[in-house]
């Protein structure tokens, strides 16, 4: 099983990070407004940063530090990194 870190862009331009082991199901649920209290109302939602880690653990660990980071620290990690459109 393999964990991910991410960070979602909210339609109200906020952004929300998250651990999970199935990112397309996550995601999904998000939009679907049954994910995470923070995004049921800031729906639909863009995935625009994700991170492979090596287990829950270390994943919980890298989320805790992406939410210590402040919003422009956070958007210079979003243009670091190049993700698929379609996602």
């Amino acid at each position: 099983m393999s964990w991910v870190c991410y960070l979602l862009r909210c339609a109200d331009d906020t952004l929300y990070c998250g651990i999970t082991n199935d990112l397309g199901k996550r995601i999904a649920a998000h939009n679907a407004g049954t994910a995470a209290k923070y995004t049921r109302s800031r729906g639909p939602v863009k995935l625009v940063f994700m991170e492979d880690c090596m287990d829950r653990s270390s994943a919980s660990k890298r989320e805790l530090a992406i939410k210590a980071l402040s919003r422009a620290d956070k958007l210079a990690l979003i243009n670091l990194t190049e993700l698929p459109e379609n996602q």
